[in-house]
């Protein structure tokens, strides 16, 4: 049974949104430590700005998948001496991390730059008259 008005809608995007974007989070944290080392406290932030808002994620989250990944060899840590307060623990991408964030991007992100899957999202925004 299709939904019948915009707040089903709405709560049908939500629900989708929450089970996509904890897929996401990993992308989000791995872009994040390309760019610079950094440690975890700082990340949640970060990763609120860099995905423009669409992904929050708590202290404890990006401490969980940051202790995962490590575990996969996909980040590694070291304490360093901060300017305020006790070490802290940064974290770092490692080789195989940086591989599989550019095969993810490769695999994932770029395809939506190919011209008939950018001309199929645009239709499908077109056809609900929101902006494409």
């Amino acid at each position: 049974m299709a939904p019948k008005n915009s707040a089903a809608v709405d709560e049908l995007l939500k629900n989708w949104e929450q089970v996509y974007k904890k897929g996401l989070l990993t992308f989000w944290i791995l872009l994040f430590l390309h760019e610079r080392p950094a440690y975890a406290y700082e990340m949640s932030t970060a990763i609120g700005e860099i995905s423009q808002g669409t992904i929050s994620a708590d202290d404890n989250s990006i401490y969980r998948a940051l202790n995962r990944f490590e575990g996969m060899g996909i980040v590694e840590s070291e304490m360093r001496q901060s300017e305020v307060g006790p070490q802290r623990r940064y974290y770092s991408l490692t080789h195989a991390g940086q591989t599989l964030l550019a095969k993810f991007i490769q695999r994932n992100i770029f395809v939506f730059e190919e011209p008939e899957i950018a001309e199929r999202i645009r239709a499908a925004c077109g056809k609900t008259g929101l902006p494409a």
